[in-house]
């Protein structure tokens, strides 16, 4: 259950701004929503043209530019020191090609993250300098390397930082340090990804007589796969390196590139910043994860098609062994959260395991945020040793948090959506009992969200519609597909596909009638039925089907109309903080404090039903009663042995048991704890 938002518009602005530029409605809506309201702005958005502010705004670009130059005309070794995710392999991949195009002695290194971690470290520098490097350039990391960068200094090596990440307190002393997030730094843009200051490093080193549109042929496609791998704002710079890498991408001579798309499915049909992100980038990624991202970078180097398709299997196949891994891990974990209820009722989820692979914490982390909408953290202990992984949702930063907690951490960093840190094993419990600490502290943790773009009448449905959603393509973070509301929509027919794995809805308001997708909802994850009036959430799509082009309705979230979803989350935090042990206010106690009817009204609904398989959330819709409340029920239930309930990440499943007698409900604990607390 997520609460629903429907972004602001300045209609009257939009219909003005529809009418002097000549633009479809909805697209001047969609532009508005987004915060684009003058002609300016909307012309410089929907422009095609790159658009990149000078590099050398970048803070110390000139001190690397230099540097690098230096090293280039002495023939001095140079390595490129990048990281084994997508941004840092494609970084990595780019200023390599490009040093080796302009004729410098160049090598590159990429740190194994099961046996080194994130960033520089002594032994790799050592090694570095046995092999005669003079100039290390990092990408994608080196701004908290500062032990690091020192010990290089010691052994003779220079070494310049690109990186993106946020700012410490103390920044290396190298000879150039290029993150766009120095306080200092007069670069206007300031969420380029890894590859992207990468790729504006190339730029300043062409200097004055830089061919954008050469340097964009050669490396536009590495900087939009990586642009899109991390997850960066795709606005501004970052939209001009996605939108030309995806042109580039659709008819591309890079041979490794090719395979990964061929292998993908997507060799001969059109590409999105979508499609990649689910396709090409995980390929990516998985070797990262999993073993050495050194193949990644073969690949992306390689000019032999034979080769490229090797090298794209073996990423292919890590890619099937990171998502087995990645299943194991949920399963123990739902596992986990079905004997322990408690887990997941903290206002940060924070699990360990016992030697979970390293690569796939930070996935699964992600996949249970999904599922509680809350922020997470993943925990694997080796020993003495234990590495961490979260996700966090919009409105709660999870660098602020770990940085609170930081005199507990060997090693961590991140940004206020995604971290990753290292600490004691031993440590690890209070760990969890301070970032507790710090979340309770928080005035308002935020609710799961979604936010629709703007509510749509059903008539209003036809494929012309697409062309206004095309036009603010690439999506990805800063600029999503467009979510939009259809409301008060009737359920008139489910069909069940592919073997019930998904559901084909005909929906009705009025005299309009609307055909639906419903994806990856089984029997027991979508329990509406035919008559049932909902709110659905979609998006819009073309479907190709027999030569001809559809309009496809993609549902992203579905509710009851009737229902106040953000309400019923306030209920179920208010029985969470309960449970828990923290305090609640006495009024706030009385609205989840059930009665003997609302006893009886869950009791006879699962007699009559012979218990129950679903999402609580839904079973408290169908029975009218307040989320928090329902649980108290249910947990009072379970105290007095009425039923067995056993829930994981999605549903729950709910039985009945053999009771000989009355049972007194005001015995239960749960009820008494709380008659307490409304005193």
């Amino acid at each position: 259950m997520r609460k629903w938002t429907v972004s602001q518009l300045d209609k009257a602005q939009a219909l003005s701004v529809s009418e002097s530029m000549g633009i479809p409605m909805l697209l001047s809506v969609l532009l508005n929503i987004r915060g684009y309201t003058t002609q300016e702005e909307i012309t410089e958005f929907l422009s095609e043209e790159p658009k990149f502010c000078d590099p050398f705004l970048l803070k110390d670009m000139d001190k690397a530019v230099d540097r690098i130059k230096r090293a280039i005309e002495e023939r001095e070794k140079i390595c490129v020191y990048g990281d084994y995710d997508a941004d840092g392999v494609t970084a990595t991949s780019l200023l390599f090609s490009y040093l080796e195009s302009v004729g410098a002695d160049v090598m590159y290194y990429i740190p194994s993250r099961a046996e080194e971690g994130y960033g520089m470290n002594h032994e790799a520098i050592r090694q570095l300098s046995e092999c005669g490097v003079k100039l290390i350039v990092t990408v994608d990391n080196g701004i908290s390397a500062v032990d690091e960068i020192a010990y290089a200094t010691s052994l003779g090596i220079d070494t310049v930082v690109t990186d993106h990440h946020t700012v410490p307190d103390v920044i290396p002393r190298a000879v150039a340090v290029v993150d766009p997030h120095q306080q200092d730094c007069q670069s206007p843009f300031k969420e380029l990804s890894g590859v992207g200051v990468a790729l504006k490093l190339v730029m300043a080193i062409e200097g004055e007589y830089c061919d954008l549109t050469s340097i964009l042929e050669n490396f536009a496609d590495l900087a939009a796969l990586g642009t899109i791998g991390d997850v960066v704002s795709l606005t501004s710079e970052n939209r001009s390196i996605v939108r030309e890498g995806i042109k580039y991408i659709q008819n591309t001579e890079r041979v490794g590139v090719k395979a990964l798309l061929s292998l993908a499915g997507y060799e001969d049909k059109p590409v999105s910043a979508g499609t990649l992100a689910y396709t090409v980038v995980p390929r990516i990624n998985a070797v990262g994860r999993l073993g050495l991202s050194t193949k990644s970078v073969e690949l992306l180097l390689t000019e032999d098609p034979q080769q490229a398709f090797a090298l794209a299997q073996e990423l292919s196949d890590d890619n099937s062994t990171r998502q087995q891994i990645e299943r194991d891990i949920l399963a123990e974990i739902e596992e986990r959260i079905i004997n322990d209820p408690a887990l997941t009722m903290q206002s940060i989820i924070i699990i360990d395991g016992d030697n979970w692979h390293q690569g796939v914490i930070g996935i699964v982390a992600a996949r249970v945020k999904s599922a509680f909408g809350k922020p997470c953290i993943i925990i694997s202990r080796e020993g003495d040793t234990a590495r961490g992984s979260g996700r966090s949702v919009a409105g709660f930063s999870l660098s602020d948090a770990i940085t609170y907690c930081s005199d507990l951490l060997t090693h961590f960093g991140g940004h206020p959506m995604a971290v990753g840190f290292s600490l004691d094993s031993i440590d690890i419990d209070v760990f969890k009992e301070a970032m507790y600490e710090y979340a309770d502290n928080i005035e308002e943790m935020p609710l799961p969200e979604i936010n629709l773009d703007c509510k749509l009448n059903p008539s209003l449905l036809d494929i012309s519609l697409l062309d206004s959603i095309s036009a603010l393509e690439p999506f990805g973070a800063g600029n999503p597909s467009p979510l939009f509301g259809l409301y008060n929509m009737r359920i008139d027919d489910i069909k069940e596909l592919s073997a019930g794995k998904h559901r084909k809805l005909t929906v009705s308001r009025d005299k309009s009638i609307v055909t639906a997708m419903c994806f990856n909802t089984d029997t027991t994850g979508f329990s509406y039925k035919v008559g049932d009036t909902v709110d659905l959430a979609v998006a819009l799509d073309k479907n190709f089907y027999a030569g001809n082009v559809y309009l496809s309705v993609i549902v992203k979230d579905i509710k009851f109309s009737s229902v106040d979803t953000e309400a019923q989350l306030i209920s179920e935090r208010i029985f969470e903080r309960f449970s828990t042990g923290r305090s609640i206010r006495a009024v706030d106690a009385r609205t989840i404090l059930p009665v003997r009817d609302d006893f009886s009204v869950v009791y006879r609904y699962l007699r009559e039903n012979n218990g129950y398989i679903g999402s609580v959330d839904m079973l408290c819709v169908r029975l009218s009663i307040p989320l928090g409340k329902l649980r108290v029920i249910l947990t009072a239930m379970c105290e007095l042995g009425l039923i067995d309930i056993r829930e994981g990440m999605t549903k729950a499943q709910i039985s009945l048991c053999q009771v000989s007698g009355k049972v007194d409900l005001d015995s239960a604990p749960v009820i008494q704890e709380l008659k307490e607390v409304c005193l």
